[in-house]
């Protein structure tokens, strides 16, 4: 994410939920600042480009931690994404999946904090991958295949009549990710093509009937 829109989307969260507890005081987008500076210094090269770190730890005063307090899931969400659309826009990879912890430090004085940031590979040692649902839930695409349709047993039940019961899969290969159309009656398309089977590519559109998924790496 380049600085500006870090600095706006941050701003945003202070508007609509935090602006009267933070004002004067430490701001979030200090905090978000200092995470992707964290991730350029600690980016380092693999197999497949560059690498970022994926694992930070927020650390404030204890004053700082009671005036969040209310909010730290949402920052917490906030700080995550900002990582997602750092990585999606500096063409950075991560090795397992994104996790912010804020913790206290009672010897740091308001206003004072730190972020470290780690590389912490996932458990199953794949490059994180997600369908990101119209609600904005994001399912992790693991080694077992995902099964879009309308059944209560798929991977991803989807309540809408244009798709059928058992509808699209979507599974691991190696390091990538294909989708397979199970014979539906409405098909899939990926990008607006009707497939019957390919590969995806990170930011890829999947049309399911009427209900549109996007296919992400981290």
């Amino acid at each position: 994410m380049r600085l500006q829109q870090l600095e706006e989307r941050l701003e945003r969260l202070m508007e609509e939920t935090l602006a009267k507890p933070f004002r004067g005081s430490l701001q979030p987008v200090e905090i978000g600042r200092r995470l992707t500076r964290e991730m350029d210094l600690h980016r380092r090269v693999g197999v497949r480009g560059l690498i970022a770190p994926n694992a930070f730890v927020v650390t404030l005063s204890t004053a700082d931690l009671e005036r969040f307090a209310n909010f730290i899931d949402a920052l917490v969400r906030e700080l995550a994404q900002a990582a997602r659309e750092h990585a999606r826009n500096e063409g950075y990879s991560f090795v397992g999946p994104i996790d912010v912890q804020v913790l206290e430090g009672p010897r740091l004085r308001p206003g004072r904090f730190a972020v470290t940031a780690d590389v912490i590979a996932g458990p199953d040692g794949l490059h994180p991958a997600f369908l990101v649902l119209p609600d904005g839930r994001r399912v992790p695409i693991e080694r077992e295949p995902l099964v879009i349709g309308r059944l209560r047993d798929c991977s991803v039940v989807l309540a809408d009549p244009n798709v059928s019961r058992r509808h699209a899969e979507v599974r691991r290969v190696d390091d990538d990710v294909v989708i397979t159309d199970l014979g539906s009656t409405n098909g899939t398309r990926v990008n607006g093509v009707p497939i019957r089977e390919q590969y995806l590519q990170s930011g890829d559109d999947i049309t399911v009937g009427s209900t549109t998924l996007v296919f992400e790496v981290q």
